[in-house]
């Protein structure tokens, strides 16, 4: 999160919206007090991303219980193989 004054703002806004597109929150002030925010707009919620980041690695990992010891075999998913 960046605090940006009005002034700079207008000099540098190019350099200030590359910033919003890479993730960065931008406040913005005036005589050193906020009066708004610049955030990037994306589509998705947390939650769809996630969702996203999941489904694209479904088929990739193995799944097993991490709490057993490890000379004992897992069988919790032996009916879905």
């Amino acid at each position: 999160m960046n605090l940006v004054n009005v002034t700079d703002l207008r000099q540098r806004l190019p350099d200030y919206l590359k910033q919003v597109q890479q993730g960065e929150e931008i406040i913005i002030t005036l005589h050193g007090k906020s009066i708004a925010r610049i955030v990037p707009n994306f589509p998705d919620n947390k939650r769809e991303l996630a969702l996203k980041r999941l489904e694209a690695l479904r088929g990739k990992m193995l799944v097993g219980d991490i709490l057993s010891p490890l000379n004992e075999e897992w069988t919790g998913d032996a009916n879905h193989l």
